[in-house]
């Protein structure tokens, strides 16, 4: 009777990791290609989902939110609404709050007087109400927003982008501006409001002001109302007769909360472009693992043939390269992991977005790099397992 040769799981781990003991160096560097791979597969995935959960935390938040405007007139300026318009819009009874904005025509804002007129940086004047930050969710970055004193004097709130333009970083009691030919004290800066970009790119004054100083007779051109979040869609309907009953058609009904739809659906589609970059990037690891597996197998022919010889079957020597190609992997995969975790974390507190990893990632990060590794392994393992032990014994 032939006896059979048998080999425990354990052997079979240990057999399966002396090569990446005996050659470390080369294993590590092996593994970091799966590594990088993985690790820019989870980040991806990270990034991604922390993002799209701030995106998601604020489409609540702005999901209500609904603006009235007209059009424009031939040259990009917008046209003014009724003046009845705000308080027929407030008398809807799903409508919670309203502002208004009104645009002040020709107006520049400049550093200074020196500064050319021709140099505007693209920022607009706008007048609007003291309920401006409560109806956008609008936060002051610094300083303060207008006040009763602002209806009396020359009193400014700059938009985030507008304030980066003129390069105001903080405020003392010197900090000024020249508005169309005047001065302007700038008592406040918002922070970034994306569902209302164009409040970012402007000086905001008081309506006082602007009728008083600029002629704006209290017209607004644009309004921001907050309504009953299950009442959004019928009181969009009713907008534009309640606030022009004789020109409803001239005016524009928008949801802000669509731009954010919009971003969403951009991030997913980058999230699959990165994903195949990704993916391309964890082939080329895996085809540097089968390589040297490949030369591994060449070194240790004689090892082979021994093992060969004293009685070791052939899928016995096709499991060692096996699992050290996949244990490769494995170590690879896990150090990508923590790796992609990591980035994640410093890229949401960079961006200030919750940290949000799907649950999936690390899991198909993993499975990826074993997948990866069993492939990679397959063809030297076979190899290895065909060897000949006569012939692989002729090397020692």
């Amino acid at each position: 009777m032939t006896l059979r040769s048998r080999l425990r799981p354990a052997d079979a781990m240990s057999i399966g990791t002396v090569g990446l003991r005996a050659r470390r160096v080369r294993a590590t560097l092996s593994a970091l290609g799966i590594a990088i791979a993985i690790a820019a597969l989870v980040a991806v995935l990270g990034v991604a989902e922390s993002s799209k959960r701030q995106l998601l935390d604020e489409l609540g938040r702005q999901g209500n939110l609904l603006t009235v405007a007209t059009g424009q007139t031939f040259d990009g300026r917008p046209t003014p609404l009724p003046t009845t318009a705000q308080a027929m819009i407030a008398r809807i009874p799903p409508v919670l709050a309203t502002t208004a904005v009104g645009n002040v025509e020709d107006a520049t804002v400049r550093r200074t007087d020196r500064i050319p007129p021709q140099n505007t940086n693209g920022i607009n004047v706008l007048a609007a109400q003291p309920s401006l930050p409560a109806t956008l969710s609008a936060r002051v970055l610094r300083g303060s927003y207008l006040g009763p004193p602002a209806e009396q004097y020359p009193e400014t709130v700059l938009g985030y982008s507008a304030a980066q333009s003129l390069g105001i970083d903080r405020l003392d009691a010197q900090t000024q501006v020249f508005i169309a030919g005047r001065y302007f004290t700038v008592i406040g800066v918002l922070d970034r409001v994306s569902v209302a970009p164009e409040i970012d790119t402007a000086a905001l004054v008081s309506f006082g002001v602007a009728d008083r100083l600029f002629g704006l007779g209290g017209v607004p051109t644009r309004i921001y109302l907050r309504v009953d979040p299950d009442q959004v869609a019928a009181v969009a309907a009713v907008l534009g007769p309640t606030a022009s009953p004789g020109n409803p058609r001239d005016l524009m009904v928008q949801r802000p909360s669509d731009v954010i739809l919009a971003r969403l659906q951009a991030k997913g589609a980058f999230v699959g472009l990165f994903l195949g970059l990704g993916a391309i990037a964890l082939l080329v690891a895996g085809v540097g693992i089968a390589n040297i597996m490949v030369i591994s197998v060449l070194e240790r022919r004689a090892e082979i043939g021994l093992r060969r010889a004293l009685g070791a079957r052939r899928r016995d020597v096709a499991a060692q390269f096996l699992l050290e190609s996949a244990a490769l992997a494995v170590i690879g995969g896990a150090a990508g992991i923590g790796l992609g975790c990591l980035a994640t974390a410093v890229a949401a507190r960079l961006a200030g977005n919750p940290l949000a990893i799907p649950a999936e990632a690390p899991l198909a990060g993993l499975a990826a790099a074993l997948l990866v590794g069993a492939l990679a392994g397959l063809y030297p393992a076979t190899r290895a397992a065909r060897l000949p032990p006569a012939d692989a014994l002729r090397t020692l």
